[in-house]
């Protein structure tokens, strides 16, 4: 083996490296990127969660008792409601994942030592429902002085927490759902994201062009294939995940495809966008793992949403796993409805015109 021809090529191939922008972006960024998102991203410590708040006592005692779960910094009010009722139907409509419900008789209750206080949770995150115990060891002592020693360790723990949708804490209740969004977003971002410079590479390219088929009318084409597919993988996961882990459904399963719908189309346009950046199918791979990553992170798939900075938050609120997350879910384990979650839908509409749009006017720019 020659030393000089050996570094002659390992030359070229640097110099050709330097040269693919894309490429020398990725061996910076990606790394980068990691070290961001796991060091400052993500939070396992809930803290700040979303409640709502329903004091039908409401008297000086209830309110401090109020205080005192806030003081905790495991949740902050964002609503006050009237009944356990109110705070039941927000929940399911996913406007926030913990209800505080205290009873008309809460002095009653207080002075016999029995639980004051429930605790509402939405089971659906596994996550939500560990920071929940933490309010359960909030101390109630005030007016219980003079009680008898057994009835001083029962107050003393006066919160209890009901966890609704998943009472039994079984992950793949809450996995199985979102599995379903990770799937979409990985084949089908990649599925498009190599369709156009497929076409460039073999040279198809400007014969597509000679047609009379419109641009807008062959990226539509491009992507409308892969909406079957998508939906078959969904009924895939769908059947697998009731079959072997008797994942529930207990929303409609035509809100359900409709979710999965929106996310597809949402990531095809991703995908030709990324397509019509790419100049061969190795880059578009390459930004297509750019943009799974932080989908997979960032969305409360694998870790809590809320733990996250607010800033990495509305970052994650840019991407279409997040809110499919919250339209599975909500739809599958809470019995909500597309209507109910209608921010999020409107967010995925939004997501696919903008990036359909960008890359109907990137591939004009290309192709002049």
């Amino acid at each position: 083996m020659s030393g000089r021809r050996l570094w002659a090529v390992m030359l070229k191939e640097l110099r050709q490296m330097r040269r693919d922008r894309i490429t020398l972006a990725m061996i910076v960024a990606i790394p980068v990127m990691q070290l961001l998102l796991f060091g400052y991203a993500i939070n396992t410590n809930l803290r700040d969660l979303p409640a709502g708040i329903a004091d039908q006592a409401n008297t000086a005692a209830s309110r401090a008792l109020v205080m005192d779960i806030v003081a905790t910094s495991v949740v902050r009010p964002v609503a006050f409601v009237e009944t356990p009722a109110q705070l039941m139907a927000a929940i399911r409509r996913g406007e926030y994942g913990i209800g505080i419900a205290i009873p008309p008789d809460f002095e009653r209750r207080r002075a016999e030592g029995r639980a004051q206080v429930q605790v509402l949770v939405d089971g659906s995150d596994n996550a939500m429902q560990s920071a929940a115990v933490q309010l359960a060891q909030v101390p109630v002592q005030d007016g219980v002085a003079t009680a008898s020693p057994a009835t001083r360790r029962l107050a003393e723990q006066a919160i209890s927490v009901v966890a609704f949708f998943n009472p039994e804490r079984r992950s793949a209740v809450n996995i199985v759902p979102g599995l379903i969004g990770v799937i979409l977003t990985m084949t089908m971002v990649l599925f498009t994201g190599v369709s156009i410079v497929r076409e460039r590479e073999r040279g198809n390219m400007e014969l597509l062009i000679a047609t009379p088929v419109s641009r807008a009318e062959l990226m539509t084409g491009k992507v409308a294939p892969y909406i079957v597919i998508g939906l078959l993988q969904t009924t895939l996961v769908l059947l697998l995940g009731m079959w072997l882990f008797q994942v529930p459904l207990n929303g409609s399963l035509l809100h359900v495809y409709l979710a999965a719908l929106l996310l597809i189309v949402a990531n095809l346009t991703l995908g030709l966008l990324i397509s019509t950046r790419a100049r061969s199918q190795f880059q578009a791979m390459q930004m297509t793992f750019f943009v799974f990553l932080p989908s997979i992170l960032l969305s409360g798939f694998m870790f809590p949403f809320a733990g996250m900075p607010v800033a990495v938050q509305w970052l994650a609120e840019v991407l279409p796993l997040t809110h499919f997350l919250r339209l599975v879910r909500g739809i599958m384990l809470r019995g909500a409805s597309l209507w109910d979650l209608w921010p999020d839908v409107l967010a995925l509409v939004a997501f696919t015109t903008v990036m359909m749009t960008a890359a109907i006017l990137q591939f004009r720019k290309r192709l002049d």
